[in-house]
């Protein structure tokens, strides 16, 4: 996703998000941000491995 973005397209958004929510508020989003990428993360871990054991058992 980021690939097509490119760097100043990463900068725009970076500085719109300043913009909007101002310096105090971005550590906070970036942290929630983070945890939700790590949750989605794992869920989908847990997801490909429970389908990797159905497909094992149907073998």
């Amino acid at each position: 996703m980021l690939q097509n973005i490119g760097i100043p397209g990463l900068i725009l958004v970076l500085v719109i998000a300043l913009i909007i929510f101002g310096p105090s508020k971005l550590p906070e989003i970036g942290r929630a941000f983070g945890s939700t990428l790590r949750e989605f993360k794992s869920s989908t871990k847990e997801l490909l491995a429970e389908n990797q054991e159905d497909s094992s058992k149907t073998k």
